[in-house]
């Protein structure tokens, strides 16, 4: 499929094709014809300006209704010289619009970093077949990638025999089987069948249920290319075949029971918990419907920071992520905290498995300083666990670090940076983390 570049404006007094007469913005602006598609490529927390007139009012005003809480979108106006400016604010991905736009926007980190992210954050580190991922150069790319790895699995599963499990199940029947249900039956006249309560062996349940409602949606995303399109269609009738259509969550893909029966189903619901994550609802579009595919990087930044610290901490120190805490004489007030250290040293009355250390709390943002209402949330999450040291975890150094003590709450930022080898910035992240005086150290051994 060829790609038409329209536009690259990088200087003021550019000529824009859109307006052949008037001096372009003096902000980056890029747009791609790309068979009668047209897109806006973004990048995030960077401001792109568009002239007023690459963008129809209708389509900029539903991509303010639809992801005004993802873009901050500024209408043209003497403000912006007469042009929308459009700010991803820390997501990244595509967007189809109405009338053959989409907005497309990259992540600032490298793109081989984001997958080593998400593999961690979805605990899928251990799985070879991930690596061909590091030479993608785009997020399409990864999407599609992802979903032709999902497709060559279901479809070997498929050759092996999909997961099969005894369900109970009640019906009438002209003969016993299974246990007869003699309270139901008594209940019934003139009806010469009987009830019966027995198990079925089939392979209509959740675990492959799950996975024909990915493949699905992404059909429906319109995303991949000729080839993996093929293998994800032939792999989603292979399973529709077998399965009753059902709707699913991402959080119905963790947590699942596995055993040497099903055990290859768990990296395949990790990849469906990816996609249902970050493929969220469509418009129309003639009769299909185009789903956005958005990446959640604050989140995922948080996910990510979670497990590596999960994967690194030396024992007996663990973490837990998004605990519930509830403050007040009836709970009135409830938080859930990104991440709590837990010294395995140290027992409680309340916890027998240790002692809360440090509230941690992830910021995916690039300030000059922690931001107030930040300080204020982790101190409150610090007094309602009861730990006196608390962290802010930033994905750069910030230019005024924060290293105070607030009442008997030591208060610090630090960096776990998202730039080059990222095991090697979780161990620098790690030894800072354990860098403070007269307190319990993250190295296994007490004070």
């Amino acid at each position: 499929m060829q790609v038409t570049k329209w536009q690259v404006v990088s200087h003021p007094f550019t000529l824009s094709p859109f307006h052949p007469s008037t001096p372009a913005p003096l902000l980056p602006i890029l747009w791609y014809n790309l068979n009668l598609m047209t897109t806006f490529e973004l990048v995030e927390y960077e401001p792109y300006l568009i002239p007023e007139a690459a963008l129809p009012t209708a389509v900029g005003k539903q991509l303010w209704q639809d992801h005004g809480e993802k873009l901050a979108i500024e209408f043209p106006s003497p403000k912006t010289n007469q042009s929308w400016r459009l700010t991803s604010l820390g997501w990244a991905g595509h967007i189809p619009l109405s009338g053959g736009y989409q907005i497309s926007i990259q992540p600032k980190i490298e793109l081989r970093n984001l997958w080593r992210m998400w593999a961690y954050a979805y605990n899928l580190r251990s799985f070879h077949w991930l690596d061909g991922l590091a030479n993608v150069e785009s997020l399409a790319e990864f999407f599609e990638e992802l979903a032709h790895v999902l497709a060559k699995k279901v479809l070997h599963r498929g050759r092996q025999g999909f997961y099969r499990a005894y369900l109970p199940q009640t019906e009438r029947l002209p003969f016993v089987r299974g246990q007869l249900q003699w309270r139901q039956n008594c209940q019934q006249s003139n009806d010469a069948a009987l009830i019966c309560r027995h198990d079925i062996h089939t392979a209509d349940i959740p675990d492959n249920q799950i996975l024909a409602y990915t493949l699905e949606r992404i059909v429906r995303s319109r995303r991949c290319s000729e080839v993996v399109n093929t293998a994800v269609s032939q792999a989603y009738r292979l399973l529709q075949s077998i399965t009753t259509p059902q709707t699913f969550q991402p959080q119905d893909c963790i947590n699942r029971t596995y055993t040497r029966l099903n055990d290859d189903y768990q990296p395949m619901h990790a990849l469906c918990r990816f996609f249902l994550e970050h493929t969220g609802p469509g418009h129309a579009s003639g009769s299909h419907e185009m789903l956005p595919f958005l990446v959640n990087m604050a989140r995922l930044y948080e996910l990510f920071v979670a497990e590596w610290l999960k994967a690194n901490l030396p024992s007996p120190w663990f973490v837990k992520a998004q605990e519930r805490v509830t403050i007040g004489a009836q709970d009135e007030l409830q938080f859930d905290v990104d991440l709590v250290l837990y010294d395995g040293n140290a027992c409680t009355e309340q916890s027998r498995s240790g002692r809360a250390h440090t509230v941690l709390d992830t910021k995916y943002k690039t300030p000059d300083k922690p931001a107030n209402d930040d300080i204020s949330q982790i101190v409150t999450y610090a007094k309602a666990k009861g730990c006196r040291e608390a962290v802010l975890i930033y994905p750069v150094q910030l230019e005024r670090p924060l290293n105070v003590t607030i009442g008997d709450i030591h208060l610090r930022s630090l960096t776990f940076t998202l730039d080059g080898d990222l095991e090697q910035a979780g161990h620098r992240f790690l030894d800072a983390l354990n860098n403070f005086p007269g307190k319990s150290k993250v190295s296994g051994k007490t004070d």
